[in-house]
């Protein structure tokens, strides 16, 4: 199979281009994304490439070893050792089992909630989209339920 042309219609394919959550593909080029009606027009042939693991300069508090900035197949990303190795044929780990969830950037606004009056805070979610949440909103990961005000607003 040739990776330069599109499987369905023959035509060459485009560029390769980046979404908001860090994923990337590449498109048949006679075919293209309408985001108002949120469909695909012509070919709608998509080739998703792998995320491939980013070297950090930071070092694994277990070994020392560098860390790596990888992406799991439910779009979280996360910093791990980069001696972890997975080993899919006899299904087991390898290396040093450092790991470390990354936690959305958190950026504290000078607007009141509307529902309680605490402040308000800009924060994304893992899959790319913002939102203005009120600072007392929380999960509680035992019972599985939100804790505090529920106000969210989504942005565009």
């Amino acid at each position: 199979m040739d990776d330069t042309k599109c499987p369905k219609c023959g035509s060459a394919l485009g560029e390769v281009v980046t979404t908001k959550n860090g994923k990337k593909l590449q498109r048949c080029s006679t075919g293209s994304w309408n985001s108002e009606t949120r469909q695909a027009e012509g070919c709608d042939f998509v080739k998703w490439l792998p995320f491939e693991a980013e070297t950090l300069d930071e070092k694994c508090p277990k070994c020392g070893e560098p860390l790596v900035l990888t992406m799991t197949r439910f779009n979280k990303k996360m910093k791990k050792c980069s001696t972890s190795k997975w080993d899919a044929k006899t299904k087991t780990a390898s290396g040093c089992n450092f790991f470390e969830w990354l936690k959305a950037p958190v950026e504290e606004l000078d607007e009141d909630c509307p529902q309680c009056g605490a402040k308000l805070v800009k924060t994304q979610t893992t899959t790319g989209k913002n939102m203005k949440k009120c600072s007392t909103g929380g999960w509680d990961k035992d019972t599985r339920s939100a804790t505090g005000c529920s106000y969210v607003e989504w942005l565009k």
